[in-house]
């Protein structure tokens, strides 16, 4: 029996950090939205009580540093599952990149064990140990567009913002998501306006959400990697309706409503960057 489980990036319409907490993570406002860009894991029962992870990707881990067996083992050691599973992952989604892949990933592993497993284990329950894998996880359980606050484990789901074309650029750099909030100026940030956001996605209004769109992460990493100014200023020149950095970069996304203007910003873009993509949001 195989099963296979599709695992979408995401992209952050609106990122705000409100204060940083005693337990030491940040307290967040965050919206969320599944784009087309997608890891495909394929799962298969072993004989042999062992996770066996496999992948043509020669930059990932396969042990407990990848979100793929940090889930599985999770699931194993909470259901007390003996059963082994081979996991072939084909990796399409950019590395370190604020599009939470690793997330997505373990979120995809999830949702397929629970179907290889007959665990019958509903969606509230995989949501709620996936927080104690990484904070994008249990946004990424679920997908669609979503209020995400907290460290990233409580959901608040919306309606489907609009389909939009989205460009997006991952420059050729990596970013530790740690190292920029430990950098963060708390006491001079500029806060992104989410909550306007989250209105202007309840009226279905596409201009206020552009209007609203913000990432307070977004000037501690351009302080550290200016790429990321220079990718949003040739986004908009190409026009873009809207461009954004996703999580804590260095990934950058531009949405826009006409394809030929998307296609525009790709063709200007592949020759300064190697990892250029068009994809659509993902309507549920």
């Amino acid at each position: 029996m195989e099963i296979i489980e599709k695992a979408p990036a995401k992209i952050n319409l609106g990122l705000d950090v409100l204060y940083k907490r005693e337990d030491g993570y940040h307290e967040l406002e965050m919206v969320m939205v599944s784009v087309d860009l997608s890891d495909h894991l394929t799962f298969s029962s072993l004989e042999k009580d062992e996770i066996k992870i496999e992948t043509e990707n020669s930059f990932l881990p396969l042990d407990m540093r990848n979100h793929i067996y940090k889930a599985a083992i999770a699931l194993k050691e909470k259901y007390h599952i003996q059963q082994g599973v081979h996991i072939y992952l084909d990796k399409k989604i950019p590395v370190a990149a604020g599009l939470a892949g690793g997330s997505s990933d373990a979120a995809a592993t999830l949702r397929g064990l629970n179907k290889l497993w007959h665990l019958g284990i509903s969606q509230e329950e995989l949501v709620a140990l996936g927080a104690e894998i990484g904070s994008d996880v249990p946004y990424c359980v679920c997908g669609n567009t979503a209020f995400v606050t907290g460290r990233g484990e409580t959901l608040h789901f919306l309606p489907t913002v609009p389909q939009r074309w989205v460009v997006i650029v991952k420059p050729r750099l990596s970013v530790s998501t740690g190292s920029i909030f430990k950098e963060l100026p708390l006491h001079s940030l500029e806060h992104s306006n989410v909550k306007g956001l989250v209105e202007a996605i309840h009226q279905g209004n596409f201009s206020e959400m552009v209007k609203n769109m913000g990432n307070s992460l977004e000037a501690t990493t351009i302080t550290k990697h200016p790429v990321v100014a220079q990718i949003k200023e040739k986004m908009l020149q190409f026009g873009a309706d809207t461009a954004l950095m996703s999580g804590s970069g260095p990934t950058v996304f531009a949405l826009c409503e006409k394809y030929s203007r998307a296609q525009r910003i790709y063709n200007g873009l592949k020759g300064f960057c190697d990892e250029v993509y068009i994809v659509r949001t993902l309507n549920k």
